[in-house]
């Protein structure tokens, strides 16, 4: 089954072509009705705003069918007023940190992965509750590297039909690069 999570109005109209048997439109507040006993965990990983600008920038463009942006100054335009997808960037991170204590969330950056990658996957796997072994670690470092996955058809979306993309999915996963070309727009 396929869940399509409530983002904004036109999520239905990036679906199109889509096989509607197995897909569930939900909202995220009806399913995070099922999380307030805490007995579920979220895992919440953010990325600092520069970096997601540009990230979520390439992101728009990659898409055959979405509607891409004008420029990037224009972008950063409606990224900064809170109309993409997801909406603000601010409004999510600060309505999700207010349910910190309402809900089971680790709170996880893109940044502390790519900086230690080990101790975020150990860190990941003490919220989860799970007791691997050294090597198992190691192995789960290995195929989570930016690098390992963008060579995985599985995590690059090179399973998708073909034409969707216009682009690679994964491109750079550095931090903090990408600025150049923000403060070159700014």
């Amino acid at each position: 089954m396929t869940l399509v999570f409530q983002l904004i109005p036109t999520t239905w109209s990036r679906c199109r072509g889509w096989s509607m048997k197995g897909v569930v439109k939900i909202t995220l507040y009806d399913l995070l009705l099922g999380l307030k006993n805490k007995r579920a965990k979220i895992i919440y990983v953010m990325r600092n705003p520069k970096d997601n600008i540009v990230s979520y920038y390439h992101f728009c463009n990659i898409f055959s069918d979405w509607e891409t942006p004008k420029s990037f100054e224009d972008f950063l335009e409606q990224y900064l007023a809170g109309n993409v997808a997801g909406s603000s960037w601010f409004d999510h991170i600060r309505e999700w940190h207010s349910k910190r204590d309402q809900y089971n969330i680790l709170f996880l950056t893109y940044e502390e992965m790519v900086l230690d990658l080990k101790a975020a996957i150990i860190k990941l796997c003490k919220f989860l509750g799970s007791n691997l072994s050294e090597a198992v670690i190691d192995q789960i470092v290995e195929k989570t590297t930016f690098k390992s996955m963008k060579n995985d058809p599985k995590a690059n979306y090179q399973f998708l039909p073909e034409g969707m993309l216009k682009g690679q999915f994964l491109r750079k996963g550095n931090l903090s690069s990408e600025l150049q070309i923000l403060f070159w727009f700014m």
